[in-house]
């Protein structure tokens, strides 16, 4: 895919690749062998059906392929937030979808994962992905049982102030239930004062690990479901 299109030619390219309710077999963020995405898989096929509603007129159902502009639109302007607060550390200041492989990571993310879209009338304005463990590219241990993992959670800043972000991981915590297991965990960013760890923290997570990726600095949290 050629990087730094826009992001509605890059849904053209999406559209006209994959027929609707078709999911492309590309290869995941990195591979994770079958025996990993087979749980994702089923759970997300038991329960494609699910749409959530949630309080102020937030509606969550499960995400697809055609998705992905949605989404890398959500991390452009993520970014472009960030940086306009003085944050150039947590996503840095090249827009997503022109980094090295960073449309493609959202399209693996469609469609080898389980993205879950929250949406205002049908605006997307949040993106939830759930894997079964955490991405390989980062210096985190698997949990050592089954678990569902956050690999991305982004709202459109426009909507600030209506509880997306905590209303995705309350679906999380219901999906991670229905497929049965009992621990749902989530990295972050750990500079900018903790800010994003106490985020998740008033959200019902635990801080348990921290990790540097080169000079990032993170912290792994977690969750119980009963």
């Amino acid at each position: 895919m050629v990087m730094g299109e826009s992001i509605r030619s890059i849904g053209r390219l999406y559209r006209a690749a994959t027929p609707t309710g078709r999911r492309s077999p590309v290869a995941g963020r990195r591979a994770t062998g079958s025996a990993v995405r087979a749980p994702v898989s089923a759970a997300r096929q038991a329960y494609a059906s699910v749409v959530n509603d949630t309080p102020r007129g937030i509606r969550i159902r499960p995400g697809s392929f055609a998705d992905a502009p949605a989404v890398l639109d959500m991390l452009d302007s993520a970014v472009v937030w960030m940086n306009a607060r003085g944050n150039t550390e947590q996503w840095g200041t090249t827009p997503y979808s022109q980094r090295p492989g960073g449309a493609a990571r959202v399209e693996r993310y469609t469609t080898e994962n389980a993205p879950y879209i929250a949406e205002s009338g049908r605006t997307p304005v949040g993106a939830l992905v759930l894997d079964s463990g955490p991405s390989p590219e980062m210096p985190i241990a698997p949990a050592g049982e089954p678990e569902r993992y956050v690999r991305l959670l982004v709202s459109d800043r426009r909507y600030a102030g209506r509880g997306i972000g905590a209303a995705l991981l309350a679906h999380a915590v219901e999906e991670t239930r229905r497929a049965g297991v009992g621990l749902l965990r989530v990295d972050c960013w750990a500079g900018g004062g903790g800010e994003l760890v106490a985020f998740y923290e008033r959200n019902g997570f635990i801080p348990t690990d921290r990790f540097l990726s080169g000079a990032w600095p993170g912290q792994v949290l977690a969750r119980r479901v009963g």
